[in-house]
């Protein structure tokens, strides 16, 4: 019975030959292919396509087991590898792990500014592929690297994951929540974790396809490092030291501007007057990434920043290559695998014309549509029907010589046509071309590449882009206000297929974002910003969920680039929230997030200082392959394709005069200074138009605060009067909003009270209220219409403000002695009441027997004797003036007794008297009384008092001028109740 041998590849690249059973049973022949498809397989989950290999009218051998050796070229070639396979032939023994040994602990110090952070490897993780620990000051970054030992299914997005997390302990602290630990990552842990994937993601070589994962954590935190840029550095080494294949070493720096001075990673004290705020990374050629924060500042002070962070990135790089050298581990550079090179002409020799067609297309929908089905018939032909070249489809068929061997050694039949060559016998056979079949995955791979090239020749060459505008021209604008009426403020702001409706809410303090750091217990955000990409708004079916780490991104760099223009506290105590959901995407959303958010605002009556609108730059940085003369092109106003396919993603955002925010990626090796120049100015210029569309918004922004929006009222206080506001345990707090119907009233150390109300009626009672509770009384004030709260024996608590309470003594209710008060008052009894006395706690004592006329004539020839021993010298006084003197002479009784009192009374708080016996109380009390009466009708006449009489006011100005408004309002030095 014959054998047929196939001939398919193997996982690893390298052909397998498997035996079967052949239909013809008659005959001993072997079937050997000898023209192989360029199959190239990189894991073990892919098919392989033996099918592909069974060619039919392939020449067939006929010889005989004696006589194999004799076949020309009798090397068996059943073992070469396959094209695009590795060369390496790897045995048993090769096969078989050898036991990494851990390396040594190591340690450098790498200038960075006006310092050295210091660098180890070695000491902790020696499992990883790679770990390093990098010290500035007392803060400490602990970096990891590890890969998986299989390669995972090949893509267009290089498999790594990175991971950032602050341990509280790092600060001698513990986490907040219930189970005191650390929990989910944190927003500016996600920030933190995109800064150091973006610009290690383009060193990654193409085709390495082992996932890798990076962890960092914070081990140690002094406050005045921060760890940002140092967790970027640490990561750059950790994989240049491992076995991860990389095109070059990474690091990060900070650039702060104080004055007009660069600084290089400065400290949190120095970035509190810093101007900028730029986290740079990149190698020592190139940049990779930016990222920051300014206040309006120019380009070109933007550029020189720039620069002065490239030169202290390739100092520290350097540094990192003489480390690498010495610790670092060997590249899995076999580990890389690439589509056959010959794919790349098929795809485009199926697809090319459709593919000019479909990119011409200038409405995304419809041009993705066309892209997948183009895609779907070059997957339907180079995977399942098999491709032939046009080349070889056309060319003469190819006549190929066929051995046939006898074994029959004494019949030897020579046929017409055949040439003998002793006892094998050379017949031609005509060889048809044999149909190519490639893996799902490579073609797909290849495709968007093919595309992605396509795209770029049509913009350099055609000097059009898929829509049809020029480099520098930007997409129609349309924006509109107030669309919601509920929303204290709403935007929708569209650009080309790029939308975004941007909602703003005001609140107080309740509604800021409160932060859990290191440092800061209680931090809290009042300006905000949240982004929303659902799945909706590009025509997919996706997870709708919790934001991603590009949504947290994308809404930071918005909310950092509208933070410049917001009013102070004290101008707007308001907390603002901004929401942007983005409706239609079609590239540069974040940007769209800005526009809108910042019409949003003005809707929402919050007096910004001026517009700000966003603008997202691309570029094509090798012209030279498609015809150019190798200057970099930059693209205004990217679309999603543009972005896919080009090579930089660079969004500014400001005004005209300078920039607030800025994000740079790129997706190449890097670019330089000139070329970053040239996509600032033009960006600048993107701006402006931008500015000139959001003005001709229609509806315009309201510029007012909605009347669905809260009041709030600011009002400043005496600091050691806020515990009256607050009361016993808050009591005396929520008793106000429970009665005022306010939402929240806040206090601050400072005297700072902040009212927050729906409407204008409670917001009044409220600040009545408070300005009652915290005034500052003046001895002599007169108070009407006071009711009467409570009784004791001694007297009665008599509230004459609001919260405000004072005592008024049993001796002070009346001219006629009272044995109880309950005989002539009871609770809830109005009266009118004098202030005469403020204690050392505060406290206030009442009279409300001052405001009654005296009709006791005996006790005004009381004051009449007092008058005369305070003449007499009995009672320490200071003499009166003469002319005084002679006035109250030539009056009548009670007039001198009055006049002679008033000086004793401001001068001596007591009066000491040597006439009254100690066995008599009655003469005891007659006299107190009779001083109390003196301390009372002093500052003004039996009688209703006049302007005349009345005392000096307090010099608590905003607190008269707020209650002067309310029902309990201190008019003139009388007060109204009720």
């Amino acid at each position: 019975m014959a054998r047929i041998l196939t001939a398919t590849t193997s996982p690893n690249g390298c052909f397998d030959t498997r035996p079967f059973r052949s239909q013809t049973p008659n005959s001993q022949n072997f079937k050997i292919v000898s023209h192989f498809s360029p199959l190239n397989y990189f894991s073990s989950t892919r098919k392989t396509h033996s099918s592909a290999l069974l060619v039919p009218n392939s020449r067939v051998i006929k010889t005989s087991r004696a006589r194999k050796r004799r076949i020309k070229g009798g090397k068996n070639f059943l073992n070469r590898p396959a094209i695009g396979a590795s060369l390496t032939t790897q045995t048993d023994s090769d096969t078989k792990e050898t036991p990494r040994q851990p390396s040594a602990p190591y340690s450098v110090k790498i200038p960075v500014g006006d310092r050295h952070i210091l660098v180890e490897t070695g000491h902790m993780g020696r499992q990883a592929s790679g770990a390093v620990t990098v010290t500035d000051g007392e803060t400490i970054i602990y970096t990891t690297v590890c890969l998986s030992d299989v390669p995972s299914e090949p893509s267009d997005f290089f498999p790594l994951s990175v991971n950032y997390q602050e341990r509280f302990s790092a600060a001698g602290r513990t986490s907040g929540g219930f189970f005191k630990r650390e929990g989910r990552t944190k927003d500016h842990e996600v920030l933190i974790c995109r800064l150091i994937d973006r610009p290690l993601r383009p060193t990654m070589i193409q085709g390495f396809y082992h996932e890798t994962q990076i962890l960092s954590w914070v081990l140690s935190y002094d406050g005045l490092h921060p760890p940002d840029s140092l967790a970027v550095t640490a990561a750059g080494i950790a994989v240049a030291l491992s076995e991860v294949p990389n095109s070059k070493a990474i690091a990060g720096v900070r650039i702060g501007l104080i004055g007009d001075k660069f600084i290089v990673n400065p400290t949190t004290k120095e970035m509190e007057d810093s101007k900028l705020d730029l986290l740079l990374a990149g190698t020592d050629s190139a940049i990779l990434m930016i990222e920051g924060y300014c206040d309006f500042l120019p380009e070109e002070k933007l550029l020189q920043a720039v620069e002065v962070g490239q030169d202290a990135v390739r100092a520290i790089c350097k540094e990192m290559d003489a480390l690498v050298k010495k610790c670092g581990k060997p590249k899995m550079l076999d580990a890389i695998k690439l589509p056959p090179p010959d794919l790349y002409k098929h795809v485009e020799e199926i697809a090319g014309d459709e593919l000019v067609e479909a990119l011409q297309i200038k409405n995304k929908i419809p041009r993705r549509k066309a892209l997948s089905s183009l895609e779907a018939k070059v997957l339907s032909i180079l995977t399942e029907k098999g491709f032939v070249s046009q080349m070889e489809a056309v060319a003469p068929t190819e006549t190929v010589t066929d051995l046939v061997e006898d074994e029959e050694e004494d019949e030897e039949v020579v046929v017409d046509g055949e040439v003998d060559e002793g006892d094998v016998h050379i017949k031609p056979v005509p060889r048809k071309p044999i149909p190519l079949l490639f893996s799902e995955v490579d073609v797909k791979l290849v495709f968007k590449e093919v595309s992605s090239k396509f795209l770029r020749k049509r913009i350099v060459e055609g000097g059009k882009r898929s829509d049809g505008r020029t480099f520098e021209e930007l997409r129609p604008i349309n924006s509109r206000c107030g669309l919601l009426p509920r929303a204290h403020g709403s935007a929708l702001f569209t650009r080309g297929e790029t939308q975004s409706l941007a909602v703003v809410t005001l609140g107080d303090k309740q509604m800021a974002q409160r932060l859990d750091n290191l440092v800061d217990d209680d931090e809290f955000k009042r300006f905000y910003l949240q982004y929303s990409f659902p799945p909706s708004c590009v025509g997919e079916v996706g997870r709708a969920g919790a934001p991603s780490r590009r949504e947290i991104g994308h809404g930071m760099l918005a909310e950092r680039a509208l933070e410049p223009v917001l009013p102070s506290e004290d101008d707007f105590p308001y907390t603002i929230r901004v929401e942007s959901t983005i409706t239609e995407s079609n590239g540069s959303s974040s940007m769209a997030s800005v526009c809108g958010g910042c019409l949003a605002l003005q809707d929402a009556g919050v007096p910004l200082k001026c517009s700000i609108a966003g603008i997202a730059m691309g570029m094509v940085l090798d012209t030279k392959e498609f015809g150019g003369d190798g200057t970099p092109l930059i693209l205004s106003d990217i679309t999603g394709s543009e972005d896919a396919s080009g090579d930089m993603d660079f969004k500014v955002a400001g005004n005209d005069d300078g920039i607030t925010a800025f994000q740079m990626d790129i997706k190449v090796g890097g670019i330089t200074l000139p070329v970053m120049k040239q996509a600032l100015l033009q960006a600048r210029e993107g701006r402006k138009h931008i500015l000139a569309e959001m003005s001709k918004c229609y509806p315009p922004p309201s510029k007012r605060l909605s009347k669905y929006a809260p009041l709030i009222h600011v009002i400043k206080v005496k600091p050691d009067k806020i515990n009256l506001i607050i009361g016993s345990g808050g009591k005396k707090v929520k008793s106000i909003i429970e009665e005022t119907g306010v939402e929240s009233i806040e206090t601050q150390d400072d005297g700072i009270v902040k009212i927050t109300a729906k409407d204008l009626l409670s917001l009044e009672k409220s600040k009545a209220i408070i300005s009652n509770l915290t005034m500052v009384p003046t001895v002599g004030d007169i108070y009407r219409n006071c009711e009467i709260k409570s009784i004791a024996p001694y007297g009665v608590f008599i509230e004459i403000s609001p919260g405000r309470e004072g005592l008024c003594h049993i001796s002070e209710l009346s001219t006629n002695w009272l044995a109880k008060a309950e005989d002539v008052f009871n609770v809830g009894d109005r009266v009118d009441v004098k202030l005469i006395e403020i204690n050392e706690k505060g406290q206030l004592r009442l009279s409300h027997r001052a405001l009654l006329p005296d009709p006791n004539p005996e006790k005004q020839n009381m004051k009449q004797r007092t008058g005369n021993l305070v003449k007499e010298g009995t009672i320490s006084q200071k003499a009166p003036e003469k002319g005084k003197q002679k006035k109250a002479s030539s009056g009548s009784k009670d007039a001198t007794s009055i006049e002679n009192a008033e000086p004793t009374e401001e001068k001596s708080p007591t009066i000491e008297l040597t006439s009254p016996s100690k066995s008599n109380p009655s003469d005891a009390d007659a006299l107190t009384e009779d001083k109390f009466v003196k301390k009372l009708v002093i500052p003004a006449k039996d009688g209703p008092a006049t302007n005349k009489d009345r005392p000096k006011k307090s010099s608590s100005k905003s607190a008269i001028n707020i209650s002067n408004k309310s029902e309990s309002a201190v008019v003139n030095g009388e007060a109204k109740i009720g």
